[in-house]
């Protein structure tokens, strides 16, 4: 079987007797790995792609491309009637640097009007291009799946303001951040409504949640209630929402297993995350787990990495769940030492 075959049985429900191991396509532009190699001996892809057409008409988004030092620098600028937005990032993909943002849009309170009145009016259109591009493209190593980005509080805390701005401001329940927040539900369930009408099957929320960066309460509070939303859109179709948790889920994990995700993406156990697979798989039986090997295994002796996988597996498999692993948060050093370690584990039918 193919690794498309034996991940989309999984995803089905299907016994994992050969589990996959795929990474990002966001990796795959880095030119210090040999990725032909890896996908020659057994590694698979998930791909991402937009499934709709982004239209912002009370705003213009400008790009600007230099070099700083010896990383791409790009910046970002939102143009409103009102005034500026500005961003900026370094590091560029194809050179094996992950862009990394160095500058948030929102810098103070007057900055989140500039940033509903840039959203004002957004609209929505379907496009099966990517999506149909990638599927192609792919062929047998793996899947597309369709993502729609993050849910407004995990959108405004990590891409325009920022942890720590974020943290004061809706600690002082500051009323243009609280405006914001509902502008963008509107716009995140209209996403959403759009999104339906895609083939893709399997839909990403890029949510990074780590639980340290709200606490459980304001998780509560101001994201549960647009899951529910969205998953009310859903109901009745064909779509599976899968989100990326990749961070400490423990206070939240009879949360997790109320909400009827589908799977938890780059779910990491310790030290990264709070809980191992064996704790994942007894408090969510029946959600997928996209297991992300914590970078601390890649670093120990092979036969200690060879271990920590065979536990992950048996544990993600008990009694007979729904799992693959993955590289989903940065390409191991080793990688040419490791990757085709884990694969053999795997192909050893644990």
């Amino acid at each position: 079987m193919s690794v498309r075959e034996r991940l989309l049985d999984a995803l089905r429900g299907d016994v994992v007797a050969h589990p996959v191991y795929v990474v990002y396509d966001a990796f795959l532009p880095n030119p210090s790995v040999d990725w032909d190699l890896l996908f020659a001996k057994g590694l698979g892809r998930v791909n991402h792609a937009a499934v709709v057409e982004e239209r912002h008409p009370a705003c213009e988004i400008v790009e600007r491309k230099t070099v700083e030092g010896d990383l791409e620098r790009r910046d970002v600028t939102i143009r409103t009637a009102g005034g500026e937005l500005h961003e900026y990032y370094l590091g560029a993909s194809d050179r094996g640097v992950l862009p990394w943002r160095m500058e948030h849009f929102i810098k103070r309170p007057s900055d989140y009007r500039l940033m509903s009145e840039a959203l004002a009016g957004t609209t929505y259109t379907p496009t099966d291009r990517a999506f149909d591009a990638s599927e192609a493209a792919i062929g047998d190593r793996g899947i597309t799946i369709a993502h729609v980005d993050r849910t407004p509080f995990q959108k405004i805390q990590i891409d325009y303001a920022g942890l720590a701005r974020f943290s004061y401001d809706l600690a002082d329940r500051l009323p243009e951040l609280l405006d914001l927040l509902d502008l963008m539900t509107d716009v995140k369930l209209r996403e959403f409504r759009v999104a339906l009408g895609s083939p893709a099957r399997q839909i990403k929320l890029w949510e990074n949640l780590s639980i340290e960066t709200m606490g459980p309460r304001m998780f509560r509070r101001y994201l549960v209630p647009v899951y529910h939303k969205i998953f009310a859109i859903l109901d009745g179709s064909d779509k599976r929402l899968q989100v990326h948790y990749d961070g400490k889920l423990r206070v939240i994990a009879d949360d997790i297993r109320d909400l009827p995700f589908d799977g938890l993406d780059s779910f990491t156990p310790p030290p990264e995350g709070d809980m191992t697979a064996a704790e994942a798989r007894q408090q969510w039986p029946d959600k997928f787990l996209w297991l992300h090997p914590t970078l601390d295994w890649y670093s120990r002796p092979p036969e200690d990495l060879a271990r920590n996988i065979r536990e992950m597996v048996t544990a993600a498999r008990r009694p007979e769940g729904r799992f693959c692993l993955m590289i989903s948060e940065e390409v191991p050093p080793n990688w040419e030492e490791a990757v085709p370690l884990i694969l053999k584990v795997l192909d050893e039918g644990i």
